[in-house]
């Protein structure tokens, strides 16, 4: 039995894994899907949240429920959480699963690698308070404003990179990819396995079976390893 921790994108909570956490916890694994700090249902009023406060949120995760032997799954957004956690805690986790999610080195932000659509979208979306993004319209009613710092603070990475199966898995079906550069350095780097689905950027939904199946067999990988 494998234990998944999957970390959303920007925006939603661990609901928006519930198909494939279920999915997981059929074929006889653990599935934790984590929702951020500030992206609760109700979220706290008024706290001060950043990407400093999102790694330590799955920390505490994997503390409080001692788990080891971690596949950390993470999409968009999330890779940024992923990454800081790999650097803090690589004795609890088993391999880094990237879902068309940012793969980031030490002293980047979210914002220097999203892109110039996204970054306009956080401008436009972050002028009702100047603390948090709000949703794009028609998106799901369940997504929430995302908090600012999330998004501008820079990654701190204080060791060389675990050494850790990882996977990155590349949407090819939508023009705004910002993940293109990432895709081009990671598929020639031995460290990495690099896999394409040909679909827009919400993997865990479009191409649920590729998915699925991205998991299951870094799972298989890793028990036979």
């Amino acid at each position: 039995m494998a234990t998944f921790v999957l970390i959303p994108g920007g925006w939603r909570g661990g609901w928006w894994y519930a198909p494939l956490a279920a999915r997981l916890c059929q074929a006889g694994h653990a599935a934790h899907a984590i929702t951020l700090s500030g992206l609760e249902e109700t979220p706290a009023p008024g706290a001060h949240i950043n990407l400093e406060t999102h790694i330590a949120d799955v920390l505490e995760l994997l503390a409080v429920k001692d788990l080891s032997g971690v596949i950390l799954c993470a999409h968009s957004y999330g890779g940024m959480v992923a990454s800081g956690v790999a650097d803090r805690a690589p004795e609890r986790l088993a391999a880094l699963i990237y879902l068309d999610a940012f793969a980031s080195d030490d002293g980047q932000a979210w914002w220097d690698l999203a892109g110039d659509d996204y970054r306009r979208l956080v401008i436009a979306q972050a002028g009702h308070d100047g603390l948090t993004v709000l949703p794009r319209d028609g998106v799901d009613p369940r997504c929430r404003p995302h908090p600012l710092g999330t998004f501008v603070q820079r990654l701190r990475l204080t060791r060389p990179h675990p050494e850790l199966p990882r996977v990155f898995v590349y949407a090819t079906g939508w023009s705004a990819t910002p993940f293109t550069a990432q895709y081009e350095r990671l598929r020639s780097d031995p460290a990495w396995t690099v896999r394409t689905v040909a679909c827009a950027h919400d993997v865990v939904n479009l191409a649920p079976d590729e998915t699925f199946e991205v998991l299951i067999e870094t799972a298989r990988q890793i028990a036979s390893a």
